[in-house]
């Protein structure tokens, strides 16, 4: 085994018992849980790496480099976009990626709509306004529930569920927390939004706590660059 098959595979076993002890400490099944490795800024031969050791769904947030390493991996790979949208990028990203979690405009939506054959997506809540990570304000439950609403009358797009990012300074729990709560409002009208995508690498345990089901984590596997 390489050396950095080695650090990487060491890497990785550590994150899955952590993920194995916040499962068993919130009474919920580990299977329940996805972890998307967050392969942005790394080449693609770790990438290839963490396929060989089993791992499938893999996280970027620039185009331009996920393009090009996508499809370099093989077919049952999954790959998701997590980064902010910029419209000009939307075909590009529609062609390499599976998964997007970054939606929180209705005119994206759209766009990706006639794009796309078919698109699983989650809707990004913004927890904290002041920080420029996109998502939509979640003070308004109506609000986010009419654009539930209109995404789902476009055909080709699929709601998974919420994403959102715990915002910086503050206790993460309370962040995942909160958009648990969110979810579970969204829930009594719209059952098939179960997913939740938070989480990441320090703070991924918080989000199993409060119902995470799609954790993103990079430094914890892959190291710091």
């Amino acid at each position: 085994m390489s050396t950095r098959k080695a650090e990487i595979s060491g890497a990785l076993q550590e994150v899955l018992q952590r993920i194995q002890r916040a499962c068993d400490l919130a009474r919920r099944s580990v299977e329940e849980i996805t972890l998307i490795a967050v392969t942005k800024t790394f080449p693609a031969s770790d990438v290839e790496i963490l396929y060989e050791l089993g791992l499938r769904n893999f996280g970027e947030n620039r185009d331009q480099e996920a393009s090009l390493k996508a499809p370099l991996l093989p077919d049952d790979a999954i790959w998701h976009f997590q980064g902010q949208i910029q419209s000009n990028k939307l075909k590009s990203i529609a062609t390499w990626s599976d998964v997007i979690h970054s939606i929180d405009q209705l005119s994206h939506a759209e766009k990706l709509n006639s794009l796309t054959s078919k698109k699983d997506i989650f809707i990004q809540v913004g927890l904290d306004q002041s920080e420029n990570r996109g998502g939509v304000a979640p003070e308004n439950l109506a609000n986010l529930a009419n654009l539930v609403d209109s995404i789902n009358s476009l055909s080709n797009l699929n709601i998974l569920g919420l994403m959102a990012v715990a915002p910086l300074g503050q206790e993460p729990e309370l962040a995942f927390k909160r958009l648990n709560e969110i979810s579970k409002k969204l829930l009594t009208t719209h059952p098939e939004m179960a997913a939740i995508s938070a989480g990441m690498s320090n703070d991924f345990e918080a989000a199993i706590a409060h119902g995470a089901t799609h954790i993103r984590i990079g430094s914890q596997i892959l190291g710091v660059r």
